[in-house]
């Protein structure tokens, strides 16, 4: 197997493939491997201690290689992290009193003294002209001579690494997994479908791929290896052309087109051929797309292929040259007519989705209670034609729907996690349209839901929200989806961010703002206020060739207001989406841990970076009325200027979008849960210690050791796949 496959499925699934080799007494090794993996957080669970134990010392000191050094890449200790402050989070100096002391080793210096004093005499001194301002004072050996060894903590995270199947079974389900779901993949895992669908393109191949962008990376993947495309519609083409040309398969924004190679010139054209000589009716998709159609063509030469005269018909329809009306003109033209009954009726036969996503629309459009009839009554009939994603996003849509909403500001998050903001000027519906929906959408969800058997429930994950798309949430460890709400127990909170920058000077900046009960802005934590009564930066790091980290502190009993929000800005240079890399996580830690600044072991939540905008909104903290902090999962990127981003300019904007995110509800996994058991499931909460004998369905954040043999498991890792198809 290879490593790159074994490191995904650990990664993904959090499975080590089932280890083979020579046989032998492996069991000094695998302690020794157990006791390494501790150290990052992580534990072998008992079988799998059991399997490496009887194979040969040598193979289990390989594998374990490998799988430290994966987990070590899912925590993020795969990096050096250095802080600026040697001794941080001790004798961090007053901000003031730092720049002072930056600006006397400046006119110390006979190579920066003159320009140091020109600036003082401007009045306007520039921070990154002071040789102790931004870059390491000392190595990462240096700064680990300084701190203590971290002493070990109950609370401590511990996440177990199970033993999975046979490495070409475990590869085979994570694609399938990934290539067959039923909501949109993330960019990090579009990438590692890619690479699992390489290798399994002579395999099983999933029975449907609902999502497009899926089937193009798929699609894509098995040009690479001479294997056929599986194309469905003539848009599945449109996007294998944009993966060709390393564009937007989701289609969202415009491809540069380049040259192609015969091959796929042939490729794309005969798959284009086949699907309207099949069915004519396909041509009424390409007028949706008409100019990337017509770009396409330019890199194609379908004239130079006149045995496939099915594929020219395709350009002829995107130059308007043959007539072939798209299914949404003709949804358009009804709703311009103020047809709405004709409308909700188009779309109940022909695209029960469609109707779905625009039932709001149709309710505040239709003149009377006859009209809302129509449509509420084509929604019914539909219902059992919708995916499970839609009629749970429509549902969570709803429940936010109730009231007047003018006056209020809504947020609107894209593809790329980018949000902005605007006024919500909707007129409401009617209660009655409203709840009679909702009892709909519940029952349909009701009875796709298979019947659990028993249902063992981690508590702390009754509030997570439901994966109704990849991209609501980053790659790594911890993370969960956007919208999410989980407990946060310890006295110290960390935050941290990473980068290593690719081609330009970079310079992130990690801040931290508390806001209180009225999101007015209490203090805030940052290269410009590295101390205060809540704790302390890490100080500023302005340049990372190698990789810079930085640091906040936060002792949570001093903390004066009700939110804490860490963001991520970009100060100058690459974008987060142009770094070689870049993480942000934060840790949790009792009150005299010590340690280094970052302890692997100690990491709740670590995610990457990767996003548009120049101002990252990870997630947000928030006490509750006894006291407890609980984390908010927000997954945003805002906008932000092209440089000099900090936190003293975006306060105004972040406390809109804090009131404007904390007024929304999520549908969580309670709702299932609830679902679940009124279709007569037997629930019982997890205590975190015992574990049935018997098989359950199990649902949380961590999967326990000692499940019984055909138990049921869904954590985040997987959570999209509790979704009814």
């Amino acid at each position: 197997m290879a490593h790159a496959l074994e490191h995904l499925v650990v990664q993904h699934t959090r499975r080590l493939p089932a280890p083979t080799g020579p046989a032998g007494d492996g069991a000094a090794v695998t302690r020794r491997f157990d006791a390494a993996l501790m150290t990052a957080g992580f534990k072998l669970s008992g079988d799998l201690v059991e399997r490496l134990s009887g194979l040969a010392g040598p193979t289990v000191t390989e594998i374990a290689v490998r799988a430290l050094a994966t987990v070590r890449d899912i925590v993020g200790d795969h990096v050096r992290h250095n802080a600026y402050f040697v001794d941080f989070p001790e004798n961090v100096p007053d901000t003031l009193d730092f720049w002072r002391a930056c600006v006397a080793e400046a006119l110390a210096d006979g190579d920066t003294r003159d320009r140091t004093v020109e600036q003082l005499s401007a009045g306007v001194l520039d921070l990154l002209t002071l040789p102790a301002y931004g870059r390491y004072r000392h190595t990462y050996e240096e700064m680990l001579a300084v701190h203590d060894e971290l002493i070990a903590a109950a609370g401590d995270r511990l996440t177990v690494l199970h033993l999975g199947a046979e490495p070409d079974a475990e590869v085979t389900a994570l694609y399938l997994a990934l290539a067959g779901g039923t909501t949109p993949l993330g960019e990090e895992h579009l990438r590692d479908l890619a690479v699992l669908a390489e290798h399994c393109a002579d395999g099983p191949q999933p029975e449907t791929m609902a999502v497009r962008e899926n089937r193009a990376v798929v699609n894509h993947a098995r040009l690479r290896v001479g294997a056929t495309p599986l194309l469905d519609t003539v848009t599945d083409v449109l996007r294998l052309a944009c993966a060709l040309a390393d564009g937007d398969v989701t289609l969202h924004e415009p491809t540069r087109f380049r040259a192609l190679s015969r091959p796929h010139r042939r490729a794309l054209l005969a798959g284009l051929d086949s699907l309207v000589a099949a069915s004519p009716a396909k041509l009424s998709d390409v007028s949706a797309h008409g100019e990337a159609w017509k770009r396409l063509g330019e890199r194609l030469h379908p004239h130079e292929y006149p045995h496939w005269p099915h594929a020219a018909e395709v350009f002829a329809v995107a130059r308007g040259e043959r007539r072939a009306p798209s299914f949404d003109s003709r949804v358009e033209e009804l709703l311009a007519r103020g047809e709405v009954t004709g409308t909700a009726e188009l779309l109940a036969s022909h695209a029960p989705g469609r109707l779905f996503r625009a039932l709001d629309r149709l309710l505040r459009t239709a003149s009377g209670g006859k009209e809302r009839e129509a449509v509420l009554a084509a929604a019914e009939r539909a219902a059992p034609e919708v995916s499970g994603r839609v009629v749970l996003s429509v549902r969570e849509h709803l429940q936010n729907r109730a009231g007047w909403s003018d006056g209020e500001r809504r947020v609107f998050v894209s593809r790329e996690a980018k949000a902005w903001m605007a006024d919500d000027t909707r007129p409401p519906l009617e209660d009655s349209d409203r709840e009679r929906l909702i009892a709909l959408l519940d029952a349909e969800t009701r009875r796709r839901l298979p019947s659990p058997g028993r249902l063992l429930i981690d508590p702390d994950v009754l509030d997570v929200a439901l994966p109704l798309t990849g991209r609501a949430s980053s790659a790594g460890l911890g993370v969960l989806p956007r919208g999410s709400v989980s407990p946060v127990d310890g006295e110290l909170l960390r935050f941290f961010t990473y980068w290593r920058q690719a081609q330009r000077t970079t310079d992130l900046d990690l801040s931290a703002l508390v806001l209180d009960e009225d999101y007015a802005t209490v203090t805030w934590l940052s290269y410009t206020a590295l101390t205060d009564v809540e704790g302390r930066h890490s100080g500023d790091v302005t340049e990372a060739p190698d990789g810079a980290s930085e640091f906040i502190d936060l002792r949570l009993g001093a903390v004066r207001g009700t939110f804490i929000v860490p963001q991520v800005y970009v100060f100058s240079g690459e974008g987060f989406d142009e770094v070689a890399e870049g993480f942000f996580g934060f840790m949790l830690r009792e009150g005299e841990q010590r340690g280094r600044p970052f302890e692997p072991r100690t990491v709740r939540m670590k995610s990457d970076l990767r996003g548009a905008g120049r101002v990252a909104l990870p997630l947000a903290f928030r006490r509750d009325d006894e006291g407890r902090w609980h984390a908010h999962w927000l997954h945003l990127y805002l906008r932000g200027a092209p440089a000099a981003n900090q936190v003293e300019d975006h306060r105004v904007t972040i406390s809109a979008v804090m009131r404007a995110l904390m007024g929304r509800t999520h549908l969580t996994i309670r709702h299932l849960v609830a679902l679940m058991e009124e279709s007569g499931a037997e629930t019982t909460l997890w205590d975190g210690r015992t574990v049935p004998d018997a098989p359950v369905t199990y649902i949380g954040l961590e999967r326990p050791d000692g499940l019984a043999p055909g138990s049921q498991v869904f954590t985040p890792e997987n959570l999209r796949d509790l979704l009814p198809a």
